[in-house]
């Protein structure tokens, strides 16, 4: 008598750690188009406006990358 024995073939680790790659660098890409939005939408503000949110104009780029500049 013959036995057939049926395995799963599972993908390759190369695979998921690729998948995983390319997932975060679309996340990467969204979180950069999202930062320059923040900051076009920011730059159109006047001075008093930004000094209403405790900001001015030189500290945008880095309020922005590190999130001190929320909605």
């Amino acid at each position: 008598m013959t036995a057939i024995t049926l395995t799963r073939k599972t993908s390759a680790p190369w695979f998921a750690a690729a998948v995983k790659f390319l997932s975060d660098v679309a996340e990467g890409i969204r979180e950069g188009h999202q930062m320059a939005s923040r900051y076009e939408e920011l730059s159109r503000l006047s001075d008093a406006a930004l000094a209403a949110r405790g900001l001015t104009r030189e500290e945008l780029p880095q309020a922005i990358a590190t999130g001190r500049a929320g909605r």
